[in-house]
């Protein structure tokens, strides 16, 4: 009996972060779920029941349709680009020169500043117009004519991966670079003693032993991808057409602007149950790299 009640006046210190867990994610989940089968428009009280409806406009909405499919891209891509650019660079950032933490400092500050305010001065700088700065520096360097980079629909859709993966990557940089150093040198000693150059080192000890980090880098790049809104909404505001929509957008467009908040609603249950999954199998195939290692 002792043991019970020492036992409950610990676990009386998680009921404030039990119910705000509910009353901020777990209420807010169940209500969307039962709009999501009605007609709600947010004002009036009195909605009906629409059964499935609105799950098969998801179908058939030309801005949800390439919303979730430029989402998933968007995601992807990213995910993979920031990736390949991240561990190279935490390499570099790791070897021993003067300036090296001036260097670091300088990756990592494109993650401080808003992706709002990074997206705007993009948005300057790669303006299709031929006096943009890309433009202009394309003029007077190549001689060459302008771009449509924010009005072609696979350029737009190109540059706001590449302004998501420049201002992301330095953070996963300075992310796999706190796991570098961790990492014995011990082994690195042995591996040279046995004639094992640079390159095998890194191939066989460094990027094995990053697996934890990059399980962690995946999972936060896969989730802030997916529910990504900002950068694209800034750039191009979801065009050309409905090239560049992204899932959230379309969500505060149905929902917010439309009042269509029983559609809206059935969108956000799908996005969360996609990412439910994506999130499920990249933790699950990652973890299982990590023990095939260990």
């Amino acid at each position: 009996m002792t043991k019970v009640l020492r036992l409950l006046q610990y676990q009386i210190f998680l009921l404030p972060i039990l119910l705000v867990y509910t009353l901020f994610t777990i209420y807010p989940l169940i209500r969307s779920l039962i709009l999501s089968f009605t007609d709600f428009d947010g004002y009036d009280k009195n909605y009906a029941f629409t059964g499935l409806k609105n799950y098969m406009k998801l179908f058939t909405d030309d801005a949800i349709v390439s919303g979730i499919s430029f989402t998933l891209l968007f995601a992807l891509l990213s995910t993979l680009l920031i990736t390949i650019l991240a561990i190279p660079l935490a390499l570099i950032l790791d070897q021993k020169f003067m300036t090296r933490n001036l260097h670091r400092a300088i990756f990592f500050f494109p993650s401080i500043p808003s992706g709002l305010l990074l997206a705007f001065i993009w948005g300057f700088i790669l303006s299709p117009v031929p006096s943009g700065v890309l433009n202009t520096v394309l003029r007077e360097v190549f001689h060459a004519g302008p771009q449509p980079w924010l009005s072609d629909p696979l350029l737009a859709k190109l540059s706001t991966i590449v302004v998501a993966a420049w201002a992301a990557v330095g953070w996963h940089a300075v992310l796999y670079l706190a796991f570098l150093q961790s990492i014995s040198r011990d082994y690195y000693e042995a591996a040279s003693i046995d004639g094992a150059n640079r390159r095998q080192q890194i191939r066989y000890i460094t990027l094995p032993l990053l697996a934890p980090a990059m399980t962690v880098s995946v999972m936060l790049l896969l989730t802030g991808g997916l529910k990504v809104y900002e950068v694209p909404f800034a750039l191009t505001k979801g065009g050309p057409g409905f090239e560049t929509h992204t899932i959230t957008q379309v969500i505060v467009l149905r929902g917010i602007t439309e009042t269509q908040y029983g559609l809206a609603s059935a969108i956000s249950i799908v996005f969360f149950l996609i990412v439910l999954v994506i999130a499920y199998f990249q933790v699950t195939l990652m973890q299982k790299r990590e023990d095939r290692i260990q």
